[in-house]
């Protein structure tokens, strides 16, 4: 089966079975300041698995795009991408394992129809500390789906992954370790689990492509080794436990949260390793051979990173990211130039771009209606940040002549004519911080400027590569930091103080369109404790009446301290009625519409389609004789203006 093939299976697979089909999240998460992208199929559906109802049931299935900026510098082996696709079931309350397993194993093996003896899997070993069992219901099920295969079912207790390597594999089909490979929550192990947040085990796939194991590893191989022989492909968390002061309890209504991605499981249906080579990224690398005249053989790691990345940056300009030299956009502008460098060493020399571009868009069109939609935008905003680099690039090469010059312009005593004494003269002046400032502020490729060394007849530093990783890695910690956020696929924040400012958002939009006209549509909004931020469509720098009339609107609504509610509606029905939603949204059959009226009125200030949370009435916001107030406000990008506000 092709990814779209199995995408599409898989969706039709669970709304057999009652589930309801939920749009993909953008890349950029709605209300979350801990994370600057999706990273994962859950993290949009966080809030109702900590319990809030959604709209659209208790059975739920999507595909979600997903983005995890730490992973570039991984990119270039047969697995590893920055952008990939999560195929997703949740059940809020209702079935548990003794579905979602059998479920889970006929749609791999009946459906995909991969073999099941190259399946393993792991399971969570309990902890005694906090009198959690072993996850015996879960292997259980597994093993007797696997011996109606005929298939030796042995269960083998590792414990870490340490252990892993010391234990191997035993003859076992299913396998236990600890809570740091299978145990979820917002903070990691059970240990990490913050206190009133939910967890749970969780049971993991792995294929075996057989190849052969690594020892520099370690001694044995075992399904969480990274050798190669196993992959990952799909993974369900048992959510079953809220954490106490005192350990943790049973949860009333356990969820289940099922995560598979699809490339990978994809890569499984081929039987071929390489992630590169199924049908969502081999045709990118098809054209990169058109237009470089090179196999993927002999070039596979330029290739990988271009297709990779070309992938990522497209999504990421259809979900409305401009390249720029903040948050997202520095990753996007990244993504984007290391692809022109890559391109640049398989002697692609201009406008690629406009040529991969609508390849990627053509993989997608037909499935995800928002990438044929944003083509021309999405080919514009590609090409124009390539056309820039490439300026940017003779900028760096100019950058190399004049720091060159200035480094090697006392090389040579005048008066020494021996070529021993020459060589003694001659210093190692261009060093890896030399090379890493030309890369990093110019992105000029390290290959590039040893090659002009080279043709200079320049010396090198003998620890140039050594410094220059050593500063890279301290880039790649600082790009991790800001863009893993502080937990695995976190959540702003349910504080009383983030419901303030959501509150004050909404009523800050209407206050905008109140002043600025309609034509004001919310393109993004970012919220933490201490400030709201808010990006919205206009074409022009707000005034200081404009900006003072607004404050007044908001101000005067929190005085009169609307009373804040919110009913589940069918899409077509709000929209019909008039409920504002975010810029590019798309959304379900049903949705919450959060209305904010005066106590004498029936009239709503704000009507708006929304996640929540929010607080119970606008009075609130004023507690400590705190007023709204704008704090700045400036352009974000062509045609969107940027707000930040706070409660002072």
């Amino acid at each position: 089966m092709t990814a779209q093939e199995i995408r599409a299976a898989y969706i039709r697979f669970f709304q057999e079975r009652g589930h309801t089909l939920i749009p993909r999240a953008k890349l950029i998460p709605y209300n979350d300041p801990t994370t600057l992208f999706t990273g994962s199929g859950m993290q949009p559906l966080i809030p109702y698995l900590l319990g809030e109802p959604h709209p659209s049931g208790k059975r739920l299935v999507n595909s979600q795009t997903c983005l995890r900026a730490q992973d570039i510098e991984e990119v270039g082996d047969n697995r590893h991408t920055t952008f990939f696709e999560m195929l997703g079931n949740w059940s809020f309350g209702d079935y548990f394992k003794s579905e979602e397993i059998p479920w889970l194993f006929e749609f791999l093996t009946n459906v995909v129809g991969l073999d099941p003896a190259k399946l393993y899997i792991t399971c969570y070993i309990g902890d005694e500390r906090f009198q959690i069992p072993k996850d015996s219901d879960a292997a259980s099920l597994w093993a007797k789906l696997f011996e109606g295969k005929n298939i030796a079912a042995k269960q083998v207790d590792i414990g870490s992954v340490i252990d892993g390597y010391e234990k191997g594999m035993n003859g076992g089909r299913i396998f236990f370790y600890d809570g740091s490979k299978n145990w979820w929550s917002r903070g990691g192990s059970e240990a990490a689990t913050p206190v009133n947040d939910p967890g749970g085990p969780d049971t993991e796939v792995f294929y075996d492509f057989g190849t052969p194991h690594d020892t520099k590893l370690g001694k044995e191989c075992h399904p969480n080794c990274e050798c190669g022989r196993f992959m990952e492909i799909a993974n369900s968390v048992f959510m079953a436990y809220r954490r106490t002061e005192q350990g943790f309890e049973p949860l009333d209504k356990p969820n289940v949260d099922f995560g598979g991605g699809l490339e990978r499981i994809a890569v499984a249906a081929s039987g071929d390793p390489d992630v590169f080579k199924i049908s969502l990224l081999r045709p990118i690398v098809t054209k990169l051979e058109e237009l470089s005249h090179r196999p993927y053989e002999s070039h596979t790691e330029s290739m990988r990173v271009i297709a990779d990345h070309l992938r990522a940056a497209t999504f990421l300009a259809v979900d409305g990211v401009k390249p720029s030299n903040k948050e997202q956009g520095y990753v996007m502008r990244r993504l984007i130039r290391r692809a022109v460098r890559y391109a640049f060493e398989l002697g692609i020399e201009q406008n690629f771009m406009e040529v991969v571009a609508p390849t990627i868009i053509d993989l997608y069109k037909d499935d995800l209606p928002e990438m044929a939609a944003a083509r021309n935008e999405v080919i514009s905003t590609l090409l124009k940040e390539e056309k820039i680099f490439r300026q940017t690039l003779r900028k760096g090469l100019h950058e190399f002549e004049k720091m060159t010059r200035m480094q090697f312009s006392d090389l040579y005593d005048a008066h020494t004519t021996s070529a021993e004494n020459e060589k003694q003269v001659m210093k190692p002046r261009l060093n890896g911080e030399h090379i890493f400032r030309l890369y990093d502020t110019y992105g000029f490729p390290v290959e590039l400027t040893k090659e002009e060394a080279f043709k200079r007849n320049f010396r090198i530093a003998d620890n140039a590569d050594e410094e220059f990783d050593r500063l890279m890695n301290e880039q790649r910690e600082r790009s991790q930091t800001a863009s893993k956020g502080v937990f695995k696929g976190g959540l702003g924040g349910q504080s009383l103080q983030h419901k303030k400012y959501h509150t004050a958002t909404h009523l800050m939009y209407q206050a905008l369109r109140d002043v600025l006209g309609d034509h004001v549509v919310q393109n993004g909004s970012n919220i933490t404790e201490e400030r709201l931020r808010f990006d919205f469509t206009h074409p022009q720098k707000l005034t200081a009446e404009e900006i003072k009339r607004v404050e007044d609107i908001v101000n005067e609504q929190i005085k009169n301290d609307l009373v804040v509610s919110y009913e589940e509606q069918p899409t077509k029905v709000a929209l019909e009625k008039g409920a504002l939603g975010q810029f590019g949204d798309r959304y379900g059959d049903t949705v919450k519409v959060y209305k904010m009226v005066a106590r004498d009125t029936d009239k709503p200030f704000s009507f708006e389609i929304c996640g929540g949370p929010h607080v119970d009435h606008t009075g609130q916001l004023a507690e400590g004789g705190k007023r709204f107030k704008i704090v700045k406000e400036g352009s974000s990008s062509s045609g969107i203006r940027r707000i930040k506000a706070i409660l002072e």
